[in-house]
């Protein structure tokens, strides 16, 4: 089973509009990206616990079996470098980025990836989300 997901309204308003593109619309490897947004329960960002992986937040996550510990920012597609110096982001339109959206601190999701492995993701911490910064615009 799934763990409950958040989604700001604003994320879910751009997210929308890129899947719903031309270069995106026929793509069925962003069926899971939209199952996501389906089910998210969706909050204004002036509401977004601080918790939340939103779009732009850079988080701490744990993959398993391999129990790397990993530093990411999600961004949008085409936006790989995020405002990162390190270059340490995912794009939602990838497997592990869409799985990540919405997800608390200390949630759990197994997510199949295009290889075909599942990979299991755990957030650690979200250390840098811009609805906590009180920045509604990213």
């Amino acid at each position: 089973m799934k763990p409950e997901i958040i989604v700001s309204s604003l994320d879910l308003e751009r997210l929308e509009g890129l899947l719903h593109a031309p270069s995106a619309r026929n793509r069925q490897d962003l069926d899971g990206l939209r199952t996501e947004l389906e089910r998210a329960e969706v909050r204004e960002p002036q509401a977004m616990p601080p918790d939340v992986v939103t779009m732009n937040s850079r988080a701490r996550i744990r993959e398993m079996p391999s129990g790397k510990e990993y530093e990411l920012t999600l961004v949008y597609p085409g936006n790989t470098a995020g405002g990162d110096p390190d270059n340490r982001s995912i794009s939602v339109f990838t497997p592990a980025g869409s799985a990540l959206l919405g997800l608390t601190v200390g949630q759990s999701i197994d997510w199949p990836t295009v290889d075909g492995h599942v990979v299991h993701l755990t957030v650690l911490e979200v250390t840098n989300q811009p609805e906590a910064r009180g920045d509604f615009e990213s």
